[in-house]
């Protein structure tokens, strides 16, 4: 069930940059005893070893995490950050800016495709209102946000996760944010504009145009100040971008596994990656979009995603999907009788 849109505060306080680095130099690492004990219990389930692939890895990659065996999927939940952004009035989506808004109320209402998901799944949804209504200056001409915008934003992220859930997906809604995660991506690892933009949410050719223009001119204005991580965050990011970043860095630190949605939100994720490689080990991706920018940047993460159905809808669609796999995963781990219990034989004949 979603529940209504939570506001961003007028004047928010958060952590300075130096703060959140400070946090990324004390994350927590996996419970390889944790893991031992599911792989214990695997090779005593009724079927050949490593028959269930991926599913079983799911399970240790929870276990690791969650710090415990068995690991728990009962309180799931997927957290929709939304923002506004200015470079929506240069024509880089199919639709107006006013679909941002639209969209909260659709969430609220329970119209939308991710209400509809995680309602079948029995998952958990928030969603987030930061500050809609007052869209982001254009990257392309000045930065997103100030230092202390950003990291208070970042610090928001992070306060979203609190009430004692077990697994995150961060998902996303705005306007025009296709745009810029190509532009944040394209910051964090390089190459042409065009190598970052896509389709969206439908736009043709001259709409594909105009993002590669504006993510061009975006890097250009801000040329000189995107080595640092978090800087490229504020500048050509966006307030989605970074409570994504705060939710998925308190995750980590609550030892909570995360499963990444899709472009925008693994654009986000990237930046915890970029300031340290083992950011995001706890996550994983829950889907592969149609976006072509997004199986580039899942290359360059050298990050498998659980699923690939050809979606680029955004709001933690393809992550609630994912949801469903690994909560199928947890239950064979569980529910599977062993060869003992089962009075089947575990040994080859001959």
């Amino acid at each position: 069930m979603a529940r209504a849109p939570q506001p961003l505060p007028e004047t928010p306080t958060g952590l300075p940059f130096d703060d959140i680095r400070a946090l990324l130099a004390k994350l927590p690492g996996p419970d390889g005893e944790a893991v031992a004990r599911v792989r214990e219990r695997e090779a005593q389930l009724v079927k050949p070893a490593g028959s269930l692939g991926r599913l079983e890895n799911l399970t240790e990659w929870l276990a690791a995490w969650q710090r415990k065996a068995p690991p728990t999927v009962a309180r799931p939940l997927v957290a929709v950050f939304a923002g506004s952004h200015g470079v929506a009035a240069r024509g880089v989506s199919a639709y107006p800016a006013s679909v941002t808004r639209q969209m909260l109320d659709a969430f609220a209402a329970g119209h939308a495709a991710i209400n509809q998901i995680c309602s079948t799944f029995d998952i958990g949804l928030k969603v987030f209102d930061l500050a809609t209504e007052k869209p982001t200056p254009d990257i392309s001409d000045a930065p997103s946000m100030s230092e202390a915008e950003c990291a208070a934003t970042m610090a928001y992220g992070m306060e979203a996760i609190h009430g004692g859930i077990d697994l995150l997906v961060v998902g996303e809604m705005g306007i025009a944010n296709t745009t810029v995660a190509a532009a944040l991506a394209n910051a964090l690892f390089g190459g042409e504009a065009e190598d970052w933009v896509g389709r969206g949410t439908g736009v043709d050719d001259a709409g594909l145009a105009r993002k590669a223009e504006v993510v061009r001119a975006a890097l250009h204005r801000h040329s000189g100040h995107l080595a640092d991580p978090l800087e490229a965050l504020r500048r050509v990011g966006g307030r989605e971008f970074a409570a994504m970043a705060g939710a998925i860095l308190a995750a980590r630190l609550e030892r909570v596994p995360v499963v990444i949605d899709g472009f925008v939100a693994t654009a986000a994720a990237a930046v915890l990656h970029a300031l340290d490689a083992s950011a995001l080990d706890h996550c994983v991706i829950g889907h592969r979009s149609a976006e072509a920018g997004h199986k580039r940047l899942l290359k360059r993460l050298e990050i498998e995603p659980v699923l690939d159905l050809r979606m680029r809808l955004g709001e933690g669609s393809g992550g609630a999907l994912a949801v469903a796999i690994i909560k199928a995963a947890l239950a064979c781990h569980t529910g599977m009788a062993t060869f003992a219990q089962a009075a089947v034989s575990d040994k080859q004949p001959g």
